[in-house]
């Protein structure tokens, strides 16, 4: 519309009427004659105030999706930390029963050889002053830990302490090619010593070359002056395989020992040692099933071979002989 006289007019016009609409609406209350017009209007616009509505609604209930999802998010973040959370606390309870498995296993073994012992725990594991085998436990001088003093797990024997500091100590394992300790076997007293061989298998040489000893006999460390660094009963392992060499002053037989040096965790270090030898006590019960009959023992193949081909040597020698004889030949 092009602003000219009769417009201006025409704007101030409806502007009255729209005042005059007004006061008349609010001084009349509630029985308005204006209440017909707005049922009319109501009739006219309520379909496109829906319509509109219609439209607006997808956004609004988009906007709520979104917020929702923020939520569901959170609900699921919450969720994931609770499960982690359960299954850390699963983990560890599993852990704590080991634990308490292997404290009970050394307290069993401490208790059958009435050794007194101070509780520890293996913090580190490698090469340590020139060792090749070595661990650090979390036991020292304050807790009453001195060098040479025999450590024992709840299988047996695990090494000996080197050095100590206040809070820690140094233990050379027995599979450390280094270590030597004084072994007797169960029942027939044998004397011997066991070396480390760097793996899970011992060494041990006894002082009698001509010691009955079969695959599955067992020894215990037998103990040293003062008790330092071994003290006697402690469980070493059992006989796997025996050398039949003969001529040798010493008799070599293979042990594999009862601890696994590379899975040690919980530890007993003996500061006190027990007043009378436990002798055998400390040595775990054979198992059933085992067979009480002796063992053949794992003599080398090729001196076995060696062995048959010169029994048969002699056979051939002995019926030559008994063929040259006349006496045989009537």
């Amino acid at each position: 519309m092009r602003d000219t006289r009769e417009s201006r007019l025409l704007l101030i016009l409806l502007v009255s009427i729209a005042f005059a609409l007004i006061t008349v609406d609010m001084r009349s209350g509630e029985d308005s004659p204006l209440d017909g017009a707005r049922e009319a209007a109501a009739e006219v616009f309520g379909p496109i105030e829906e319509g509109v509505a219609s439209g607006v609604d997808p956004v609004a209930n988009a906007i709520a999706a979104v917020r929702e999802s923020g939520d569901r998010h959170d609900r699921i973040s919450r969720l994931e930390e609770e499960n982690a959370e359960l299954r850390m606390e699963l983990g560890s309870e599993s852990f704590r029963d080991s634990r308490m498995d292997q404290v009970e296993e050394l307290l069993g073994t401490a208790g059958a050889g009435q050794y007194g012992i101070v509780g520890a725990q293996v913090i580190a594991i490698g090469a340590s002053q020139g060792f090749s085998w070595t661990v650090t436990i979390d036991v020292g001088s304050e807790d009453g830990v001195s060098e040479d003093m025999t450590v024992l797990n709840g299988d047996g024997l695990v090494g000996r302490v080197t050095t100590v500091g206040p809070g820690t100590a140094t233990v050379l394992l027995a599979n450390d090619p280094s270590f030597t300790v004084g072994t007797r076997l169960e029942g027939t007293e044998e004397i011997g010593f066991a070396n480390g061989r760097g793996d899970n298998t011992l060494d041990v040489e006894l002082l009698n070359h001509q010691a009955e000893v079969k695959v599955g006999d067992r020894m215990v460390t037998y103990g040293s002056q003062n008790n330092e660094p071994f003290v006697p009963g402690v469980p070493v392992g059992e006989v796997v395989s025996v050398d039949r060499s003969a001529g040798d002053l010493t008799r070599t037989v293979e042990v594999r020992p009862y601890a696994a040096f590379t899975q040690l965790d919980i530890v007993g270090v003996v500061i006190q040692p027990p007043n009378d030898n436990p002798r055998d006590m400390v040595l775990p019960p054979i198992p059933e099933d085992r067979d009480p009959s002796p063992q053949p023992s794992a003599e080398p193949q090729a001196r076995r071979n060696a062995g048959a081909g010169q029994d048969a040597a002699d056979t051939d020698t002995d019926t030559d002989a008994d063929a040259d004889d006349p006496a045989t030949r009537n």
